[in-house]
């Protein structure tokens, strides 16, 4: 499975929910390849991936996925990110 987490610049919010997914996936213990791309490259990271993981204002940015994208409000609330990942995998 693939999940890629999405910001601005690919580098500062993307790399905290990276970082935190994959805590919460192994917690889970769910096997995924989590990846932090910046919103201009969501296409080409995000085109084989199950789940986008962004903020609510780079929704419209990423276009038509067939991932499922999951909006994240706060990126350190592992408990948020555990709900929202348990739902959209379960």
């Amino acid at each position: 499975m693939k999940i890629v987490a999405i910001c601005g610049a690919g580098i500062g919010s993307s790399g905290i929910l990276k970082v935190n997914a994959e805590r919460v996936l192994k917690r889970l213990g769910i096997d995924a390849d989590v990846t932090a791309a910046d919103i201009g490259s969501v296409a080409a990271a995000a085109a084989d991936a199950q789940v986008i993981l962004t903020s609510s204002e780079f929704v419209d940015a990423i276009g038509q996925t067939y991932a499922d994208v999951i909006v994240v409000d706060n990126y350190f609330d592992t408990d948020e990110l555990s709900r929202k990942l348990k739902r959209a995998l379960g």
